[in-house]
């Protein structure tokens, strides 16, 4: 009995990726051995770096270690020392001119602080910021840029995120809200810095305790306000 001839299967247009799918392939994409992080054990706890804009906020992804105990010392420091309080500045270095997106951040942000708050800081510890433009895809097809807005960052299984705002840094912890504090940019970088999700709320001030001594004016800048600043709501992103 004759068998029939097998049917060439159908094609499909090719779809784009949702955020969270996209972002999944770029991250089996390999990083070269010279490109690994070289620090201890970093953690993927994945994060943002952001500006504010009208609607709410762009900015570029971080992979690892994206908890507030690690990014609020290095941002409200560089900030202050290697970029002179501009905020703008450090924006433009974070985020503006990363290709792809960041690896890790890393002491080289806490150029120009004195040593004696690196060593508070650090534990006279030291690694590099680490970006992702080394990537190498299973395909072969270059890296795109890892871009995350208010209306993509609920679809990319982040869990924090950081807004450069003029007067501070706004704090999202995205598992439990769409917006949050903001810590101001005179907050003293020692301070002790809550890691938990829940407490990071948005009508709240920023859970973190003073450090037991403070620096000296001429070594830290303006003491810590205890006011926590607030921001407008962003518009609600459209649904698709």
């Amino acid at each position: 009995m004759p068998t029939a001839a097998p049917t060439a299967p159908r094609s499909h247009p090719a779809r784009p990726l949702p955020s969270r799918r996209r972002l999944q392939a770029l991250l089996r994409c390999a990083a070269p051995p010279a490109n690994r992080p070289k620090k201890g054990s970093p953690l993927s706890t994945r994060s943002f770096l952001a500006r504010p804009t009208e609607t709410g906020y762009s900015g570029i992804y971080v992979h690892l270690d994206g908890i507030p105990s690690h990014h609020l010392p290095l941002l409200l420091t560089a900030r202050r020392y290697r970029f002179g309080g501009n905020t703008d500045a450090l924006a433009r270095h974070l985020v503006d001119q990363v290709a792809v997106g960041w690896d890790e951040l890393g002491t080289d942000l806490l150029d120009d602080a004195p040593a004696a708050l690196r060593t508070a800081l650090t534990g006279g510890e030291s690694w590099p910021s680490r970006t992702m433009d080394g990537l190498i895809c299973p395909d072969g097809s270059p890296p795109q840029r890892m871009t995350v807005t208010e209306e993509s960052a609920g679809e990319q299984d982040l869990q924090w995120g950081y807004v450069l705002h003029p007067h501070g840094i706004e704090v999202i912890s995205l598992h439990e809200s769409l917006r949050g504090p903001v810590v101001r940019w005179d907050t003293d970088p020692r301070a002790r810095f809550s890691d938990h999700p829940a407490q990071w709320r948005p009508s709240g001030p920023p859970p973190l305790s003073p450090p037991p001594e403070p620096l000296p004016p001429s070594r830290l800048g303006a003491q810590p306000a205890t006011a926590p600043a607030t921001i407008s709501p962003p518009r609600a992103p459209a649904r698709r």
